[in-house]
């Protein structure tokens, strides 16, 4: 597999001859996660599920930013301590992603449980003349790591018009960040330089090094990520181990919408809660992976409404493949197996989820031709159920399994409501009819049988 590096700007290869460690940055807990975050997670748990599908052993790490000054602000306001407002969006932000299919990580870091690592690391970095202490705390210096900018691109008078400047007269440069922040309210923590809490960048540095050692596989995060999270990860890991830190940096194109970027001062932002109860899981993962990862995805209604058309599809073609008992077995063993070789090819290079997704609904276009040519017999269903599932599985996407008994029950149903017609009695072959609709279950007339489906419910269909 080759992914291209936002560092070298040159594709590197992962290896994968041993366990493959991956570092994602995650939320700040202090209020709903949404479809932007949803996209950048999704697109590291296909890859993670991707690697395992090939007996890759993986070590996925993911942080909460738990403790921030927006989660204070927000506490202050709710008349709430900082860590109740954690642990609620934490519970939220857990409840989401199982919702979402995402696998859990590996391990999930809190900032607030590691400080004492943070301070060793803050320790080690004024041993080596690349932090000080101010009246306010502890910053880094940007001047004493000459590659300062190179993630980003930008010269340093550029990075100083885009930096947050935290107002200290005190930094030696306005570019300087803060590692530690001296304060008296809660939550503060007791450190060699006074009572404050961790800046925000150095919770990560302390945490991938100490989960991942200081040399890992990929670091991943948004493209909103690189300038001064990223950037400043950087300088001071490096500075801290006078190694390379990750080996590839892996950065998740924004969600906008109408073109403009999330905001909660614009009231354009959609939460995981509201697309979930909307579209459902399966609609949400076909949205977030249907563009180049690198890449920008608008959000719209429309876009949603396309990746529903082609879900119903799927759905046709997963209960065709439960049914199939035709006598006639059409050989596709060439189709699939290159339909098979694309989707991986599309993954491995790059990681072009659009791609895979192409050769995923060709499958399913395949599959429901031979269903409606009669030509879905014991053979290739194996054969594509065998591969869609697997595709299926890497994808993240799920149809709800039934049991035998529910399948019982409905055949049962449909077949009290056939013999019902044949005899006339139309108001019960109705009433049974509508029983199947609460059901959501849908018939699909074939020459001589009819055969049924379950259609997920979607709120905005």
């Amino acid at each position: 597999m080759k992914i291209q590096d936002t560092l070298s700007k040159a594709v590197q290869e992962v290896d994968v001859s041993k366990k493959v460690k991956i570092y994602l940055c995650g939320v700040t807990v202090y209020d709903e996660s949404h479809i932007g975050h949803a996209r950048t997670i999704i697109v590291f748990d296909v890859l993670r599920k991707y690697l395992e599908s090939k007996g890759i052993e993986i070590e996925f790490i993911q942080n909460f930013t738990d403790v921030d000054d927006k989660i204070i602000n927000r506490a202050n306001v709710e008349n709430k301590t900082a860590e109740e407002i954690s642990t609620k969006y934490i519970e939220n932000y857990y409840n989401d992603f199982d919702g979402l299919n995402v696998k859990r990580a590996t391990n999930y870091p809190k900032a607030t449980e590691h400080i004492s690592e943070i301070i060793k690391f803050i320790e080690k970095l004024i041993e080596k003349g690349v932090s000080y202490q101010t009246k306010n705390g502890v910053y880094f210096s940007v001047s004493k790591f000459p590659e300062y900018g190179k993630l980003s691109k930008k010269k340093i008078d550029e990075l100083q018009s885009g930096a947050r400047i935290e107002v200290d007269e005190e930094k030696k440069d306005p570019l300087d960040f803060a590692v530690w922040k001296l304060s008296n309210k809660e939550p503060v923590w007791d450190s060699p330089w006074g009572k404050g809490r961790p800046g925000w960048h150095i919770e990560c540095s302390a945490m991938s090094i100490k989960y991942l050692g200081e040399n890992f596989d990929i670091h991943g995060g948004g493209r909103d990520l690189i300038f001064p999270h990223h950037e400043n990860e950087i300088a001071q890991s490096e500075s801290f181990t006078g190694n390379q830190f990750a080996k590839i940096w892996m950065h998740v194109g924004m969600v906008t919408i109408k073109g403009e970027k999330m905001s909660k001062s614009i009231g354009n932002v959609k939460s995981i809660k509201h697309v979930l109860e909307n579209w459902g899981p399966n609609i949400i993962r076909l949205f977030c992976l249907s563009g180049h990862y690198s890449k920008p995805i608008d959000y719209s209604e429309e876009l949603l409404k396309e990746n529903l058309i082609k879900w119903r599809q799927v759905e046709i073609c997963h209960y065709e493949l439960m049914h199939a008992n035709n006598e006639s077995d059409e050989k596709i063993d060439q189709v699939v197996n290159k339909l098979s070789t694309e989707f991986d090819n599309a993954l491995d290079n790059d990681f072009n989820t659009h791609l895979a997704l192409s050769a995923f609904f060709q499958l399913v276009k395949e599959a429901n031709r031979l269903a409606a040519d009669e030509k879905l017999g014991n053979e290739n269903t194996k054969l594509i159920k065998k591969e869609l599932k697997r595709m299926s599985e890497i994808l993240g996407l799920l149809i709800p399994e039934i049991t035998e008994k529910q399948k019982d029950e409905i055949n049962q149903m449909i077949i009290k409501r056939e013999k019902a017609r044949k005899d006339k009695r139309f108001e019960e072959a109705d009433k049974i009819r509508g029983k199947l609709n609460e059901m959501n279950v849908e018939l699909i007339d074939h020459k001589g049988k009819t055969i049924w489906m379950i259609k997920e419910k979607i709120k905005a269909e």
